[in-house]
């Protein structure tokens, strides 16, 4: 009889432990391009964990970092096909909605309040809702990406001073005509060529976030941060719309709010991680340099405006006007 008793308590905790190792209902792969190391990375897993504790695991997520289900364009062309679920993306979004291009205009925003200020309003509202209609993907969350600032060996404060500096800029007609516009030679050039080509003063400067700065190593072959925040852009956490109304309006609930959850856990590790580039920096050698904001962007205004659609200048003009 005690064998009884025992077999069957043992037979129990076996039911019940296989019902904890079952399959989820749903399942979210979600790849993206950062690194473990990287805050949009630790902001993916508090994601994961808030969705799997709050859905009493019937949604199990998984993260994909360091591109491996692909770049960004791979990741959302696998979203729309159903064979991945989420990822993280910004303005490349702007190859099926024109809008998406706000994302990284020159000199759009003034300041990270003023940035905020349009994208938790109307104004991104209304480029989610095109990104939505246009891509079938469905954004999150938001993420604000460190303002790009422009680096040389020589402080540069005022748009004058550019005076013809050779400068690496991505390959992006918008940012060579900027550059030109602001009196640079702007040249484009891929990523892993600018630490040689500043080494071998094939360009004087560049012009990246603070966190390219750091893990390019660009203080062994740069003097100076020039805080041109000339680009301040932010990017989006994205689902496949079909993959999430798939779900029971409680789960995707769930979703929702756990993407709140690491929009604000993602928001508080961008400021303390700012301060901290800001600091490696110096510590490195580096001397940062206030220029005249106002300077660059008033002359940086007609290359813009002359780059964009009318449907992207209207944007452009009600984001000035908050």
């Amino acid at each position: 009889m005690i064998k009884k008793l025992l077999s069957s308590a043992v037979l129990g905790a076996a039911i019940l432990g296989s019902h904890s190792l079952m399959a989820a209902d749903f399942t979210l792969r979600f790849g993206h391009l950062a690194n473990e190391q990287n805050i949009w990375h630790q902001a993916a897993e508090k994601f994961k964990e808030e969705v799997e504790a709050n859905s009493d695991g019937r949604i199990e997520v998984r993260l994909y970092p360091s591109e491996q289900l692909g770049n960004e364009m791979d990741v959302i062309n696998s979203i729309q096909l159903g064979t991945a679920d989420m990822t993280i993306t910004g303005e490349s979004l702007q190859n099926w909605a024109p809008k998406a291009a706000m994302m990284a205009v020159p000199y759009a925003f003034r300041d990270s309040e003023h940035l905020h200020a349009a994208v938790n309003g109307d104004i991104g509202a209304e480029i989610e809702a095109q990104i939505t209609e246009r891509t079938n993907l469905v954004p999150l969350a938001w993420f604000e990406r460190g303002p790009r600032e422009l680096t040389s060996n020589r402080p540069i404060r005022h748009p004058d001073d550019l005076d013809g500096l050779r400068l690496r800029v991505p390959n992006v007609p918008l940012f060579v005509d900027t550059w030109q516009a602001l009196g640079a030679r702007p040249t484009p050039m891929a990523f892993s060529e600018v630490f040689t080509a500043l080494q071998q003063n094939t360009i004087e400067g560049q012009e990246n976030p603070l966190s390219l700065i750091e893990s390019a190593s660009f203080n062994e072959v740069q003097d100076y941060v020039n805080m041109t925040g000339h680009v301040r852009s932010w990017i989006y956490v994205v689902i496949g719309r079909n993959q999430l109304e798939n779900m029971p309006e409680e789960l995707q609930q769930v979703v929702r709010d756990a993407a709140q959850t690491m929009q604000e856990y993602q928001a508080d590790l961008f400021v303390e991680d700012q301060k901290r580039l800001e600091q490696a920096l110096q510590e490195r050698g580096m001397e940062f340099v206030d220029v005249d904001v106002a300077a660059f962007a008033e002359k940086a205004r007609p290359a813009v405006l002359e780059a964009l659609t009318d449907e992207q200048r209207e944007l452009f003009d009600a984001i000035q006007d908050l």
